[in-house]
C-alpha cells in the first residue's frame, strides 16, 4: 500500500498489485479500453448515419468543422493525428460525397481551406444531436453535477494525453 502523499495525516492509501502495479491505473486501463472500443463501434454507426459511404475516421473531422468552421487542411491533420496524404484523400471523400466544401487559402495559395456544406452541416447536426439524446438517456439517473464533473476529468485527460 501507498499513501497518495496529499499531507492531511490521514493516509488515504491505494493498493498495489503483486507485479507493483497500482490498481487504479489497471482499473483506468481496462475501463478505458472498454470506453475506447464502444467508442470506435458508435462512431462506425454515427458515420454510415451521416453517409452510408462515410469512413469511420472521417467523421471526427466533421465534427471539428462544425464546431470551429473554416480549418486548413493541415491544421486538421494535425488535430487527428494523420499525414499529409491521408487528409488529402479523407478530404478527397468528403468532398465527393458533397459534405466539405475544399478552396485556396487567400493568405496562401499552398494552402486549402476546408468547410462544411449546407448538406454535411445538416447531416452531422442530426447525427450529433441524436447522440446527445442517448447521452441524456442513457445518464437520466446521474446526478448533473457528476456528468459536469465527468466531462471536466475527461476534458482534463484529453488535455494531459495532447502533451
Amino acid at each position: 500500500m501507498h499513501e497518495d502523499g496529499n499531507g492531511d495525516g490521514r493516509g488515504s492509501a491505494y493498493q498495489t498489485s503483486p507485479s507493483g502495479v497500482d490498481q487504479e491505473f489497471l482499473s483506468l486501463e481496462r475501463e478505458l479500453t472498454v470506453l475506447l472500443r464502444r467508442a470506435r463501434a458508435n462512431q462506425g454507426e454515427m458515420a454510415r448515419e451521416v453517409h452510408p459511404d462515410l469512413e469511420s475516421a472521417a467523421y471526427g473531422l466533421l465534427v471539428r468543422l462544425e464546431e470551429l468552421g473554416r480549418q486548413r487542411a493541415t491544421e486538421l491533420a494535425a488535430y487527428i493525428g494523420v499525414g499529409k496524404a491521408t487528409m488529402s484523400r479523407q478530404l478527397r471523400a468528403l468532398e465527393q460525397l458533397g459534405l466539405i466544401a475544399r478552396a485556396p487559402d487567400p493568405a496562401d495559395g499552398r494552402a486549402w481551406l476546408v468547410e462544411l456544406t449546407e448538406e454535411g452541416r445538416t447531416r452531422v447536426g442530426r447525427v450529433r444531436e441524436a447522440r446527445r439524446a442517448r447521452y441524456v438517456s442513457q445518464l437520466a439517473h446521474w446526478d448533473r453535477g457528476a456528468v459536469a464533473e465527468l466531462a471536466r476529468l475527461l476534458h482534463e485527460l484529453n488535455q494531459g494525453m495532447a502533451k
